[in-house]
């Protein structure tokens, strides 16, 4: 497909909007699970009581109220990873939103029972780990190449946009009311968002390569002219599908796929598998989300008279910063973006945990903490947010998406993405005991995650930025070094003096590689 100028994508763009619109429903539980358990009303009816006849939530209750979601979620990754192969992404989106919408009936239907709320929270999960799957799958399969990891991006921008609009209702129904309207508007809303998601379905188009696969080469011809505003008799349109004919062609005489094969080492398959579990694991590792989950505790702790208000300030930065992504991702890449971003955050944490061990209470635990130490760390939070927002939230979820061929791309995501959740679970789980251990000397400790991130991108993450699907797998076929994938040229566009062999190997000293010379 030839490149167009930026007007010709505004369809397509419109179309994976409404797609990634998946990513606003996880960003809203995220954004929102955070401020119920302040609610007052909300720990008088799923807390305890402590003896002076006051209501809290003890750090085991806690954290199984704000992470058992995640576990729902990476089993819903691997439950749901068929239903797309056999009747299409976008189907698959409907039934999974739908699940979705039953776990919260279970949830907004309990009185005084926290262990109801929590079933409602895992089969809320089972929906919203297909969602993750399939969202960022059918943008990358129904976008332009050229515009495909700004596209992808979009899921992230939806969760960030989520979450920024779960803090204002948090905020809205913490200052109107003082009964269970504070928590159970918020969930009732989810119905409206989970049914915004069920009417686009009928209007974005199905996977061309699905389409394909199932045999209606027509309507796979219809998809691929939809998406780059081109007839469907246009010589483009029919040498793409014939070209993703022949790819799909080639994977169905190997045979069915099966889980086995994602740790094939034919292919790279293994390498593959292991880089999208890892890079899902380390964007977890970031600690971002210890902001986002328990941004309202931590602000509290601080000093802040109205740590709603704060999280707030952090949902614009985080919403606000995706747009920069957008850029980032097209212009610079998804490599250097990762490796950008893993600095900045690294220099971020520094900050943030050495005002908070040494200046944030001078005058020890018992008497009031410094104004100017709390204004600090929430500045260095914001930067870190910003850092996150414009690289590693979306450029993850881009690179896993363009990584696996399709006969295992369903499969290769949600394995994945299932390890996203997990160390969403245990960081949401563990974190009430380890700060309530260390405190925020927990900020070194994902400091010394992101150094090891930064290590793992440089020696693992290949470049994939301006490349079709089927070239990212020719380059790991092919088996190009990392640290040389942006000089890497898909053979079609190759002359004669072009040396592939010398992509895969390099004799430089370690300290040349990482310098770039």
């Amino acid at each position: 497909m030839p490149k167009k100028p930026a007007s010709a994508y505004v369809t397509v763009s419109i179309l994976c909007l409404m797609i990634a619109f998946g990513g606003y429903v996880y960003g809203w539980d995220t954004g929102t699970i955070g401020g119920f358990l302040n609610h007052e009303d909300f720990k008088r009816r799923f807390g305890q009581k402590h003896s002076d006849g006051t209501y809290y939530f003890s750090n085991a209750r806690m954290g199984l109220i704000v992470a058992i979601f995640n576990i729902g979620c990476a089993i819903g990754g691997l439950l749901w990873s068929r239903i797309g192969d056999i009747y299409g992404r976008r189907l698959a989106l409907v039934i999974v939103t739908c699940v979705y919408m039953v776990g919260l009936i279970i949830s907004i239907a309990s009185i005084d029972k926290w262990y109801q709320y929590f079933i409602g929270r895992i089969v809320s999960g089972l929906g919203v780990g297909g969602i993750a799957v399939y969202s960022p799958l059918l943008i990358s399969e129904v976008s332009p190449k050229h515009v495909r990891g700004t596209l992808v991006s979009c899921y992230q921008l939806m969760i960030t946009l989520g979450i920024f609009i779960g803090y204002c209702c948090n905020y809205g129904t913490e200052h109107g009311y003082t009964n269970s309207v504070q928590w159970r508007v918020p969930l009732g809303l989810g119905f409206a968002w989970a049914l915004f998601m069920i009417a686009a379905m009928f209007f974005v188009p199905e996977s061309p390569r699905f389409l394909i696969e199932v045999g209606r080469l027509e309507d796979a011809k219809v998809s691929v002219a939809r998406s780059n505003r081109l007839t469907v008799e246009d010589p483009a349109v029919i040498a793409e599908v014939e070209f993703l004919a022949s790819g799909i062609e080639a994977e169905r005489e190997a045979g069915s796929a099966t889980w086995g094969e994602l740790f094939s080492t034919k292919g790279k398959i293994v390498q593959r598998t292991i880089m999208g579990f890892m890079l899902q694991t380390l964007q977890q590792l970031t600690g971002a989300n210890y902001f986002f989950f328990y941004g309202t505790q931590v602000f509290q702790a601080v000093g802040l008279p109205d740590s709603y208000e704060t999280a707030m300030v952090i949902g614009v930065v985080n919403f606000a910063s995706t747009f920069p992504a957008f850029y980032i991702v097209e212009r610079f890449g998804r490599r250097t973006g990762l490796l950008w971003g893993a600095a900045g955050m690294i220099c971020c944490f520094v900050v943030f945990a050495s005002v908070a061990v040494t200046r944030l209470y001078p005058n020890g635990k018992d008497h009031a903490s410094s104004k100017g130490a709390g204004n600090c760390m929430i500045c260095f939070t914001c930067f870190f947010i910003f850092c996150f927002a414009t690289t590693w939230a979306p450029t993850a979820f881009v690179i896993v998406a363009e990584t696996f061929p399709l006969r295992v791309k369903a499969k290769g995501m949600a394995i994945s993405i299932a390890a996203n959740w997990i160390w969403n679970f245990l960081l949401g789980f563990f974190t009430p005991f380890i700060t309530g251990a260390i405190n925020f000397y927990y900020g070194y400790v994902f400091m010394g995650c992101l150094c090891f991130s930064w290590c793992y991108v440089f020696f693992f993450v290949p470049e994939t930025k301006g490349l079709s699907l089927e070239e990212v797998n020719i380059m790991w076929e092919e088996g190009v070094l990392p640290w040389k994938s942006a000089q890497w040229i898909p053979p079609s566009k190759r002359d004669a003096s072009y040396d592939a062999a010398a992509m895969a190997t390099d004799d430089k000293p370690l300290f040349k590689r990482m310098i770039g010379k």
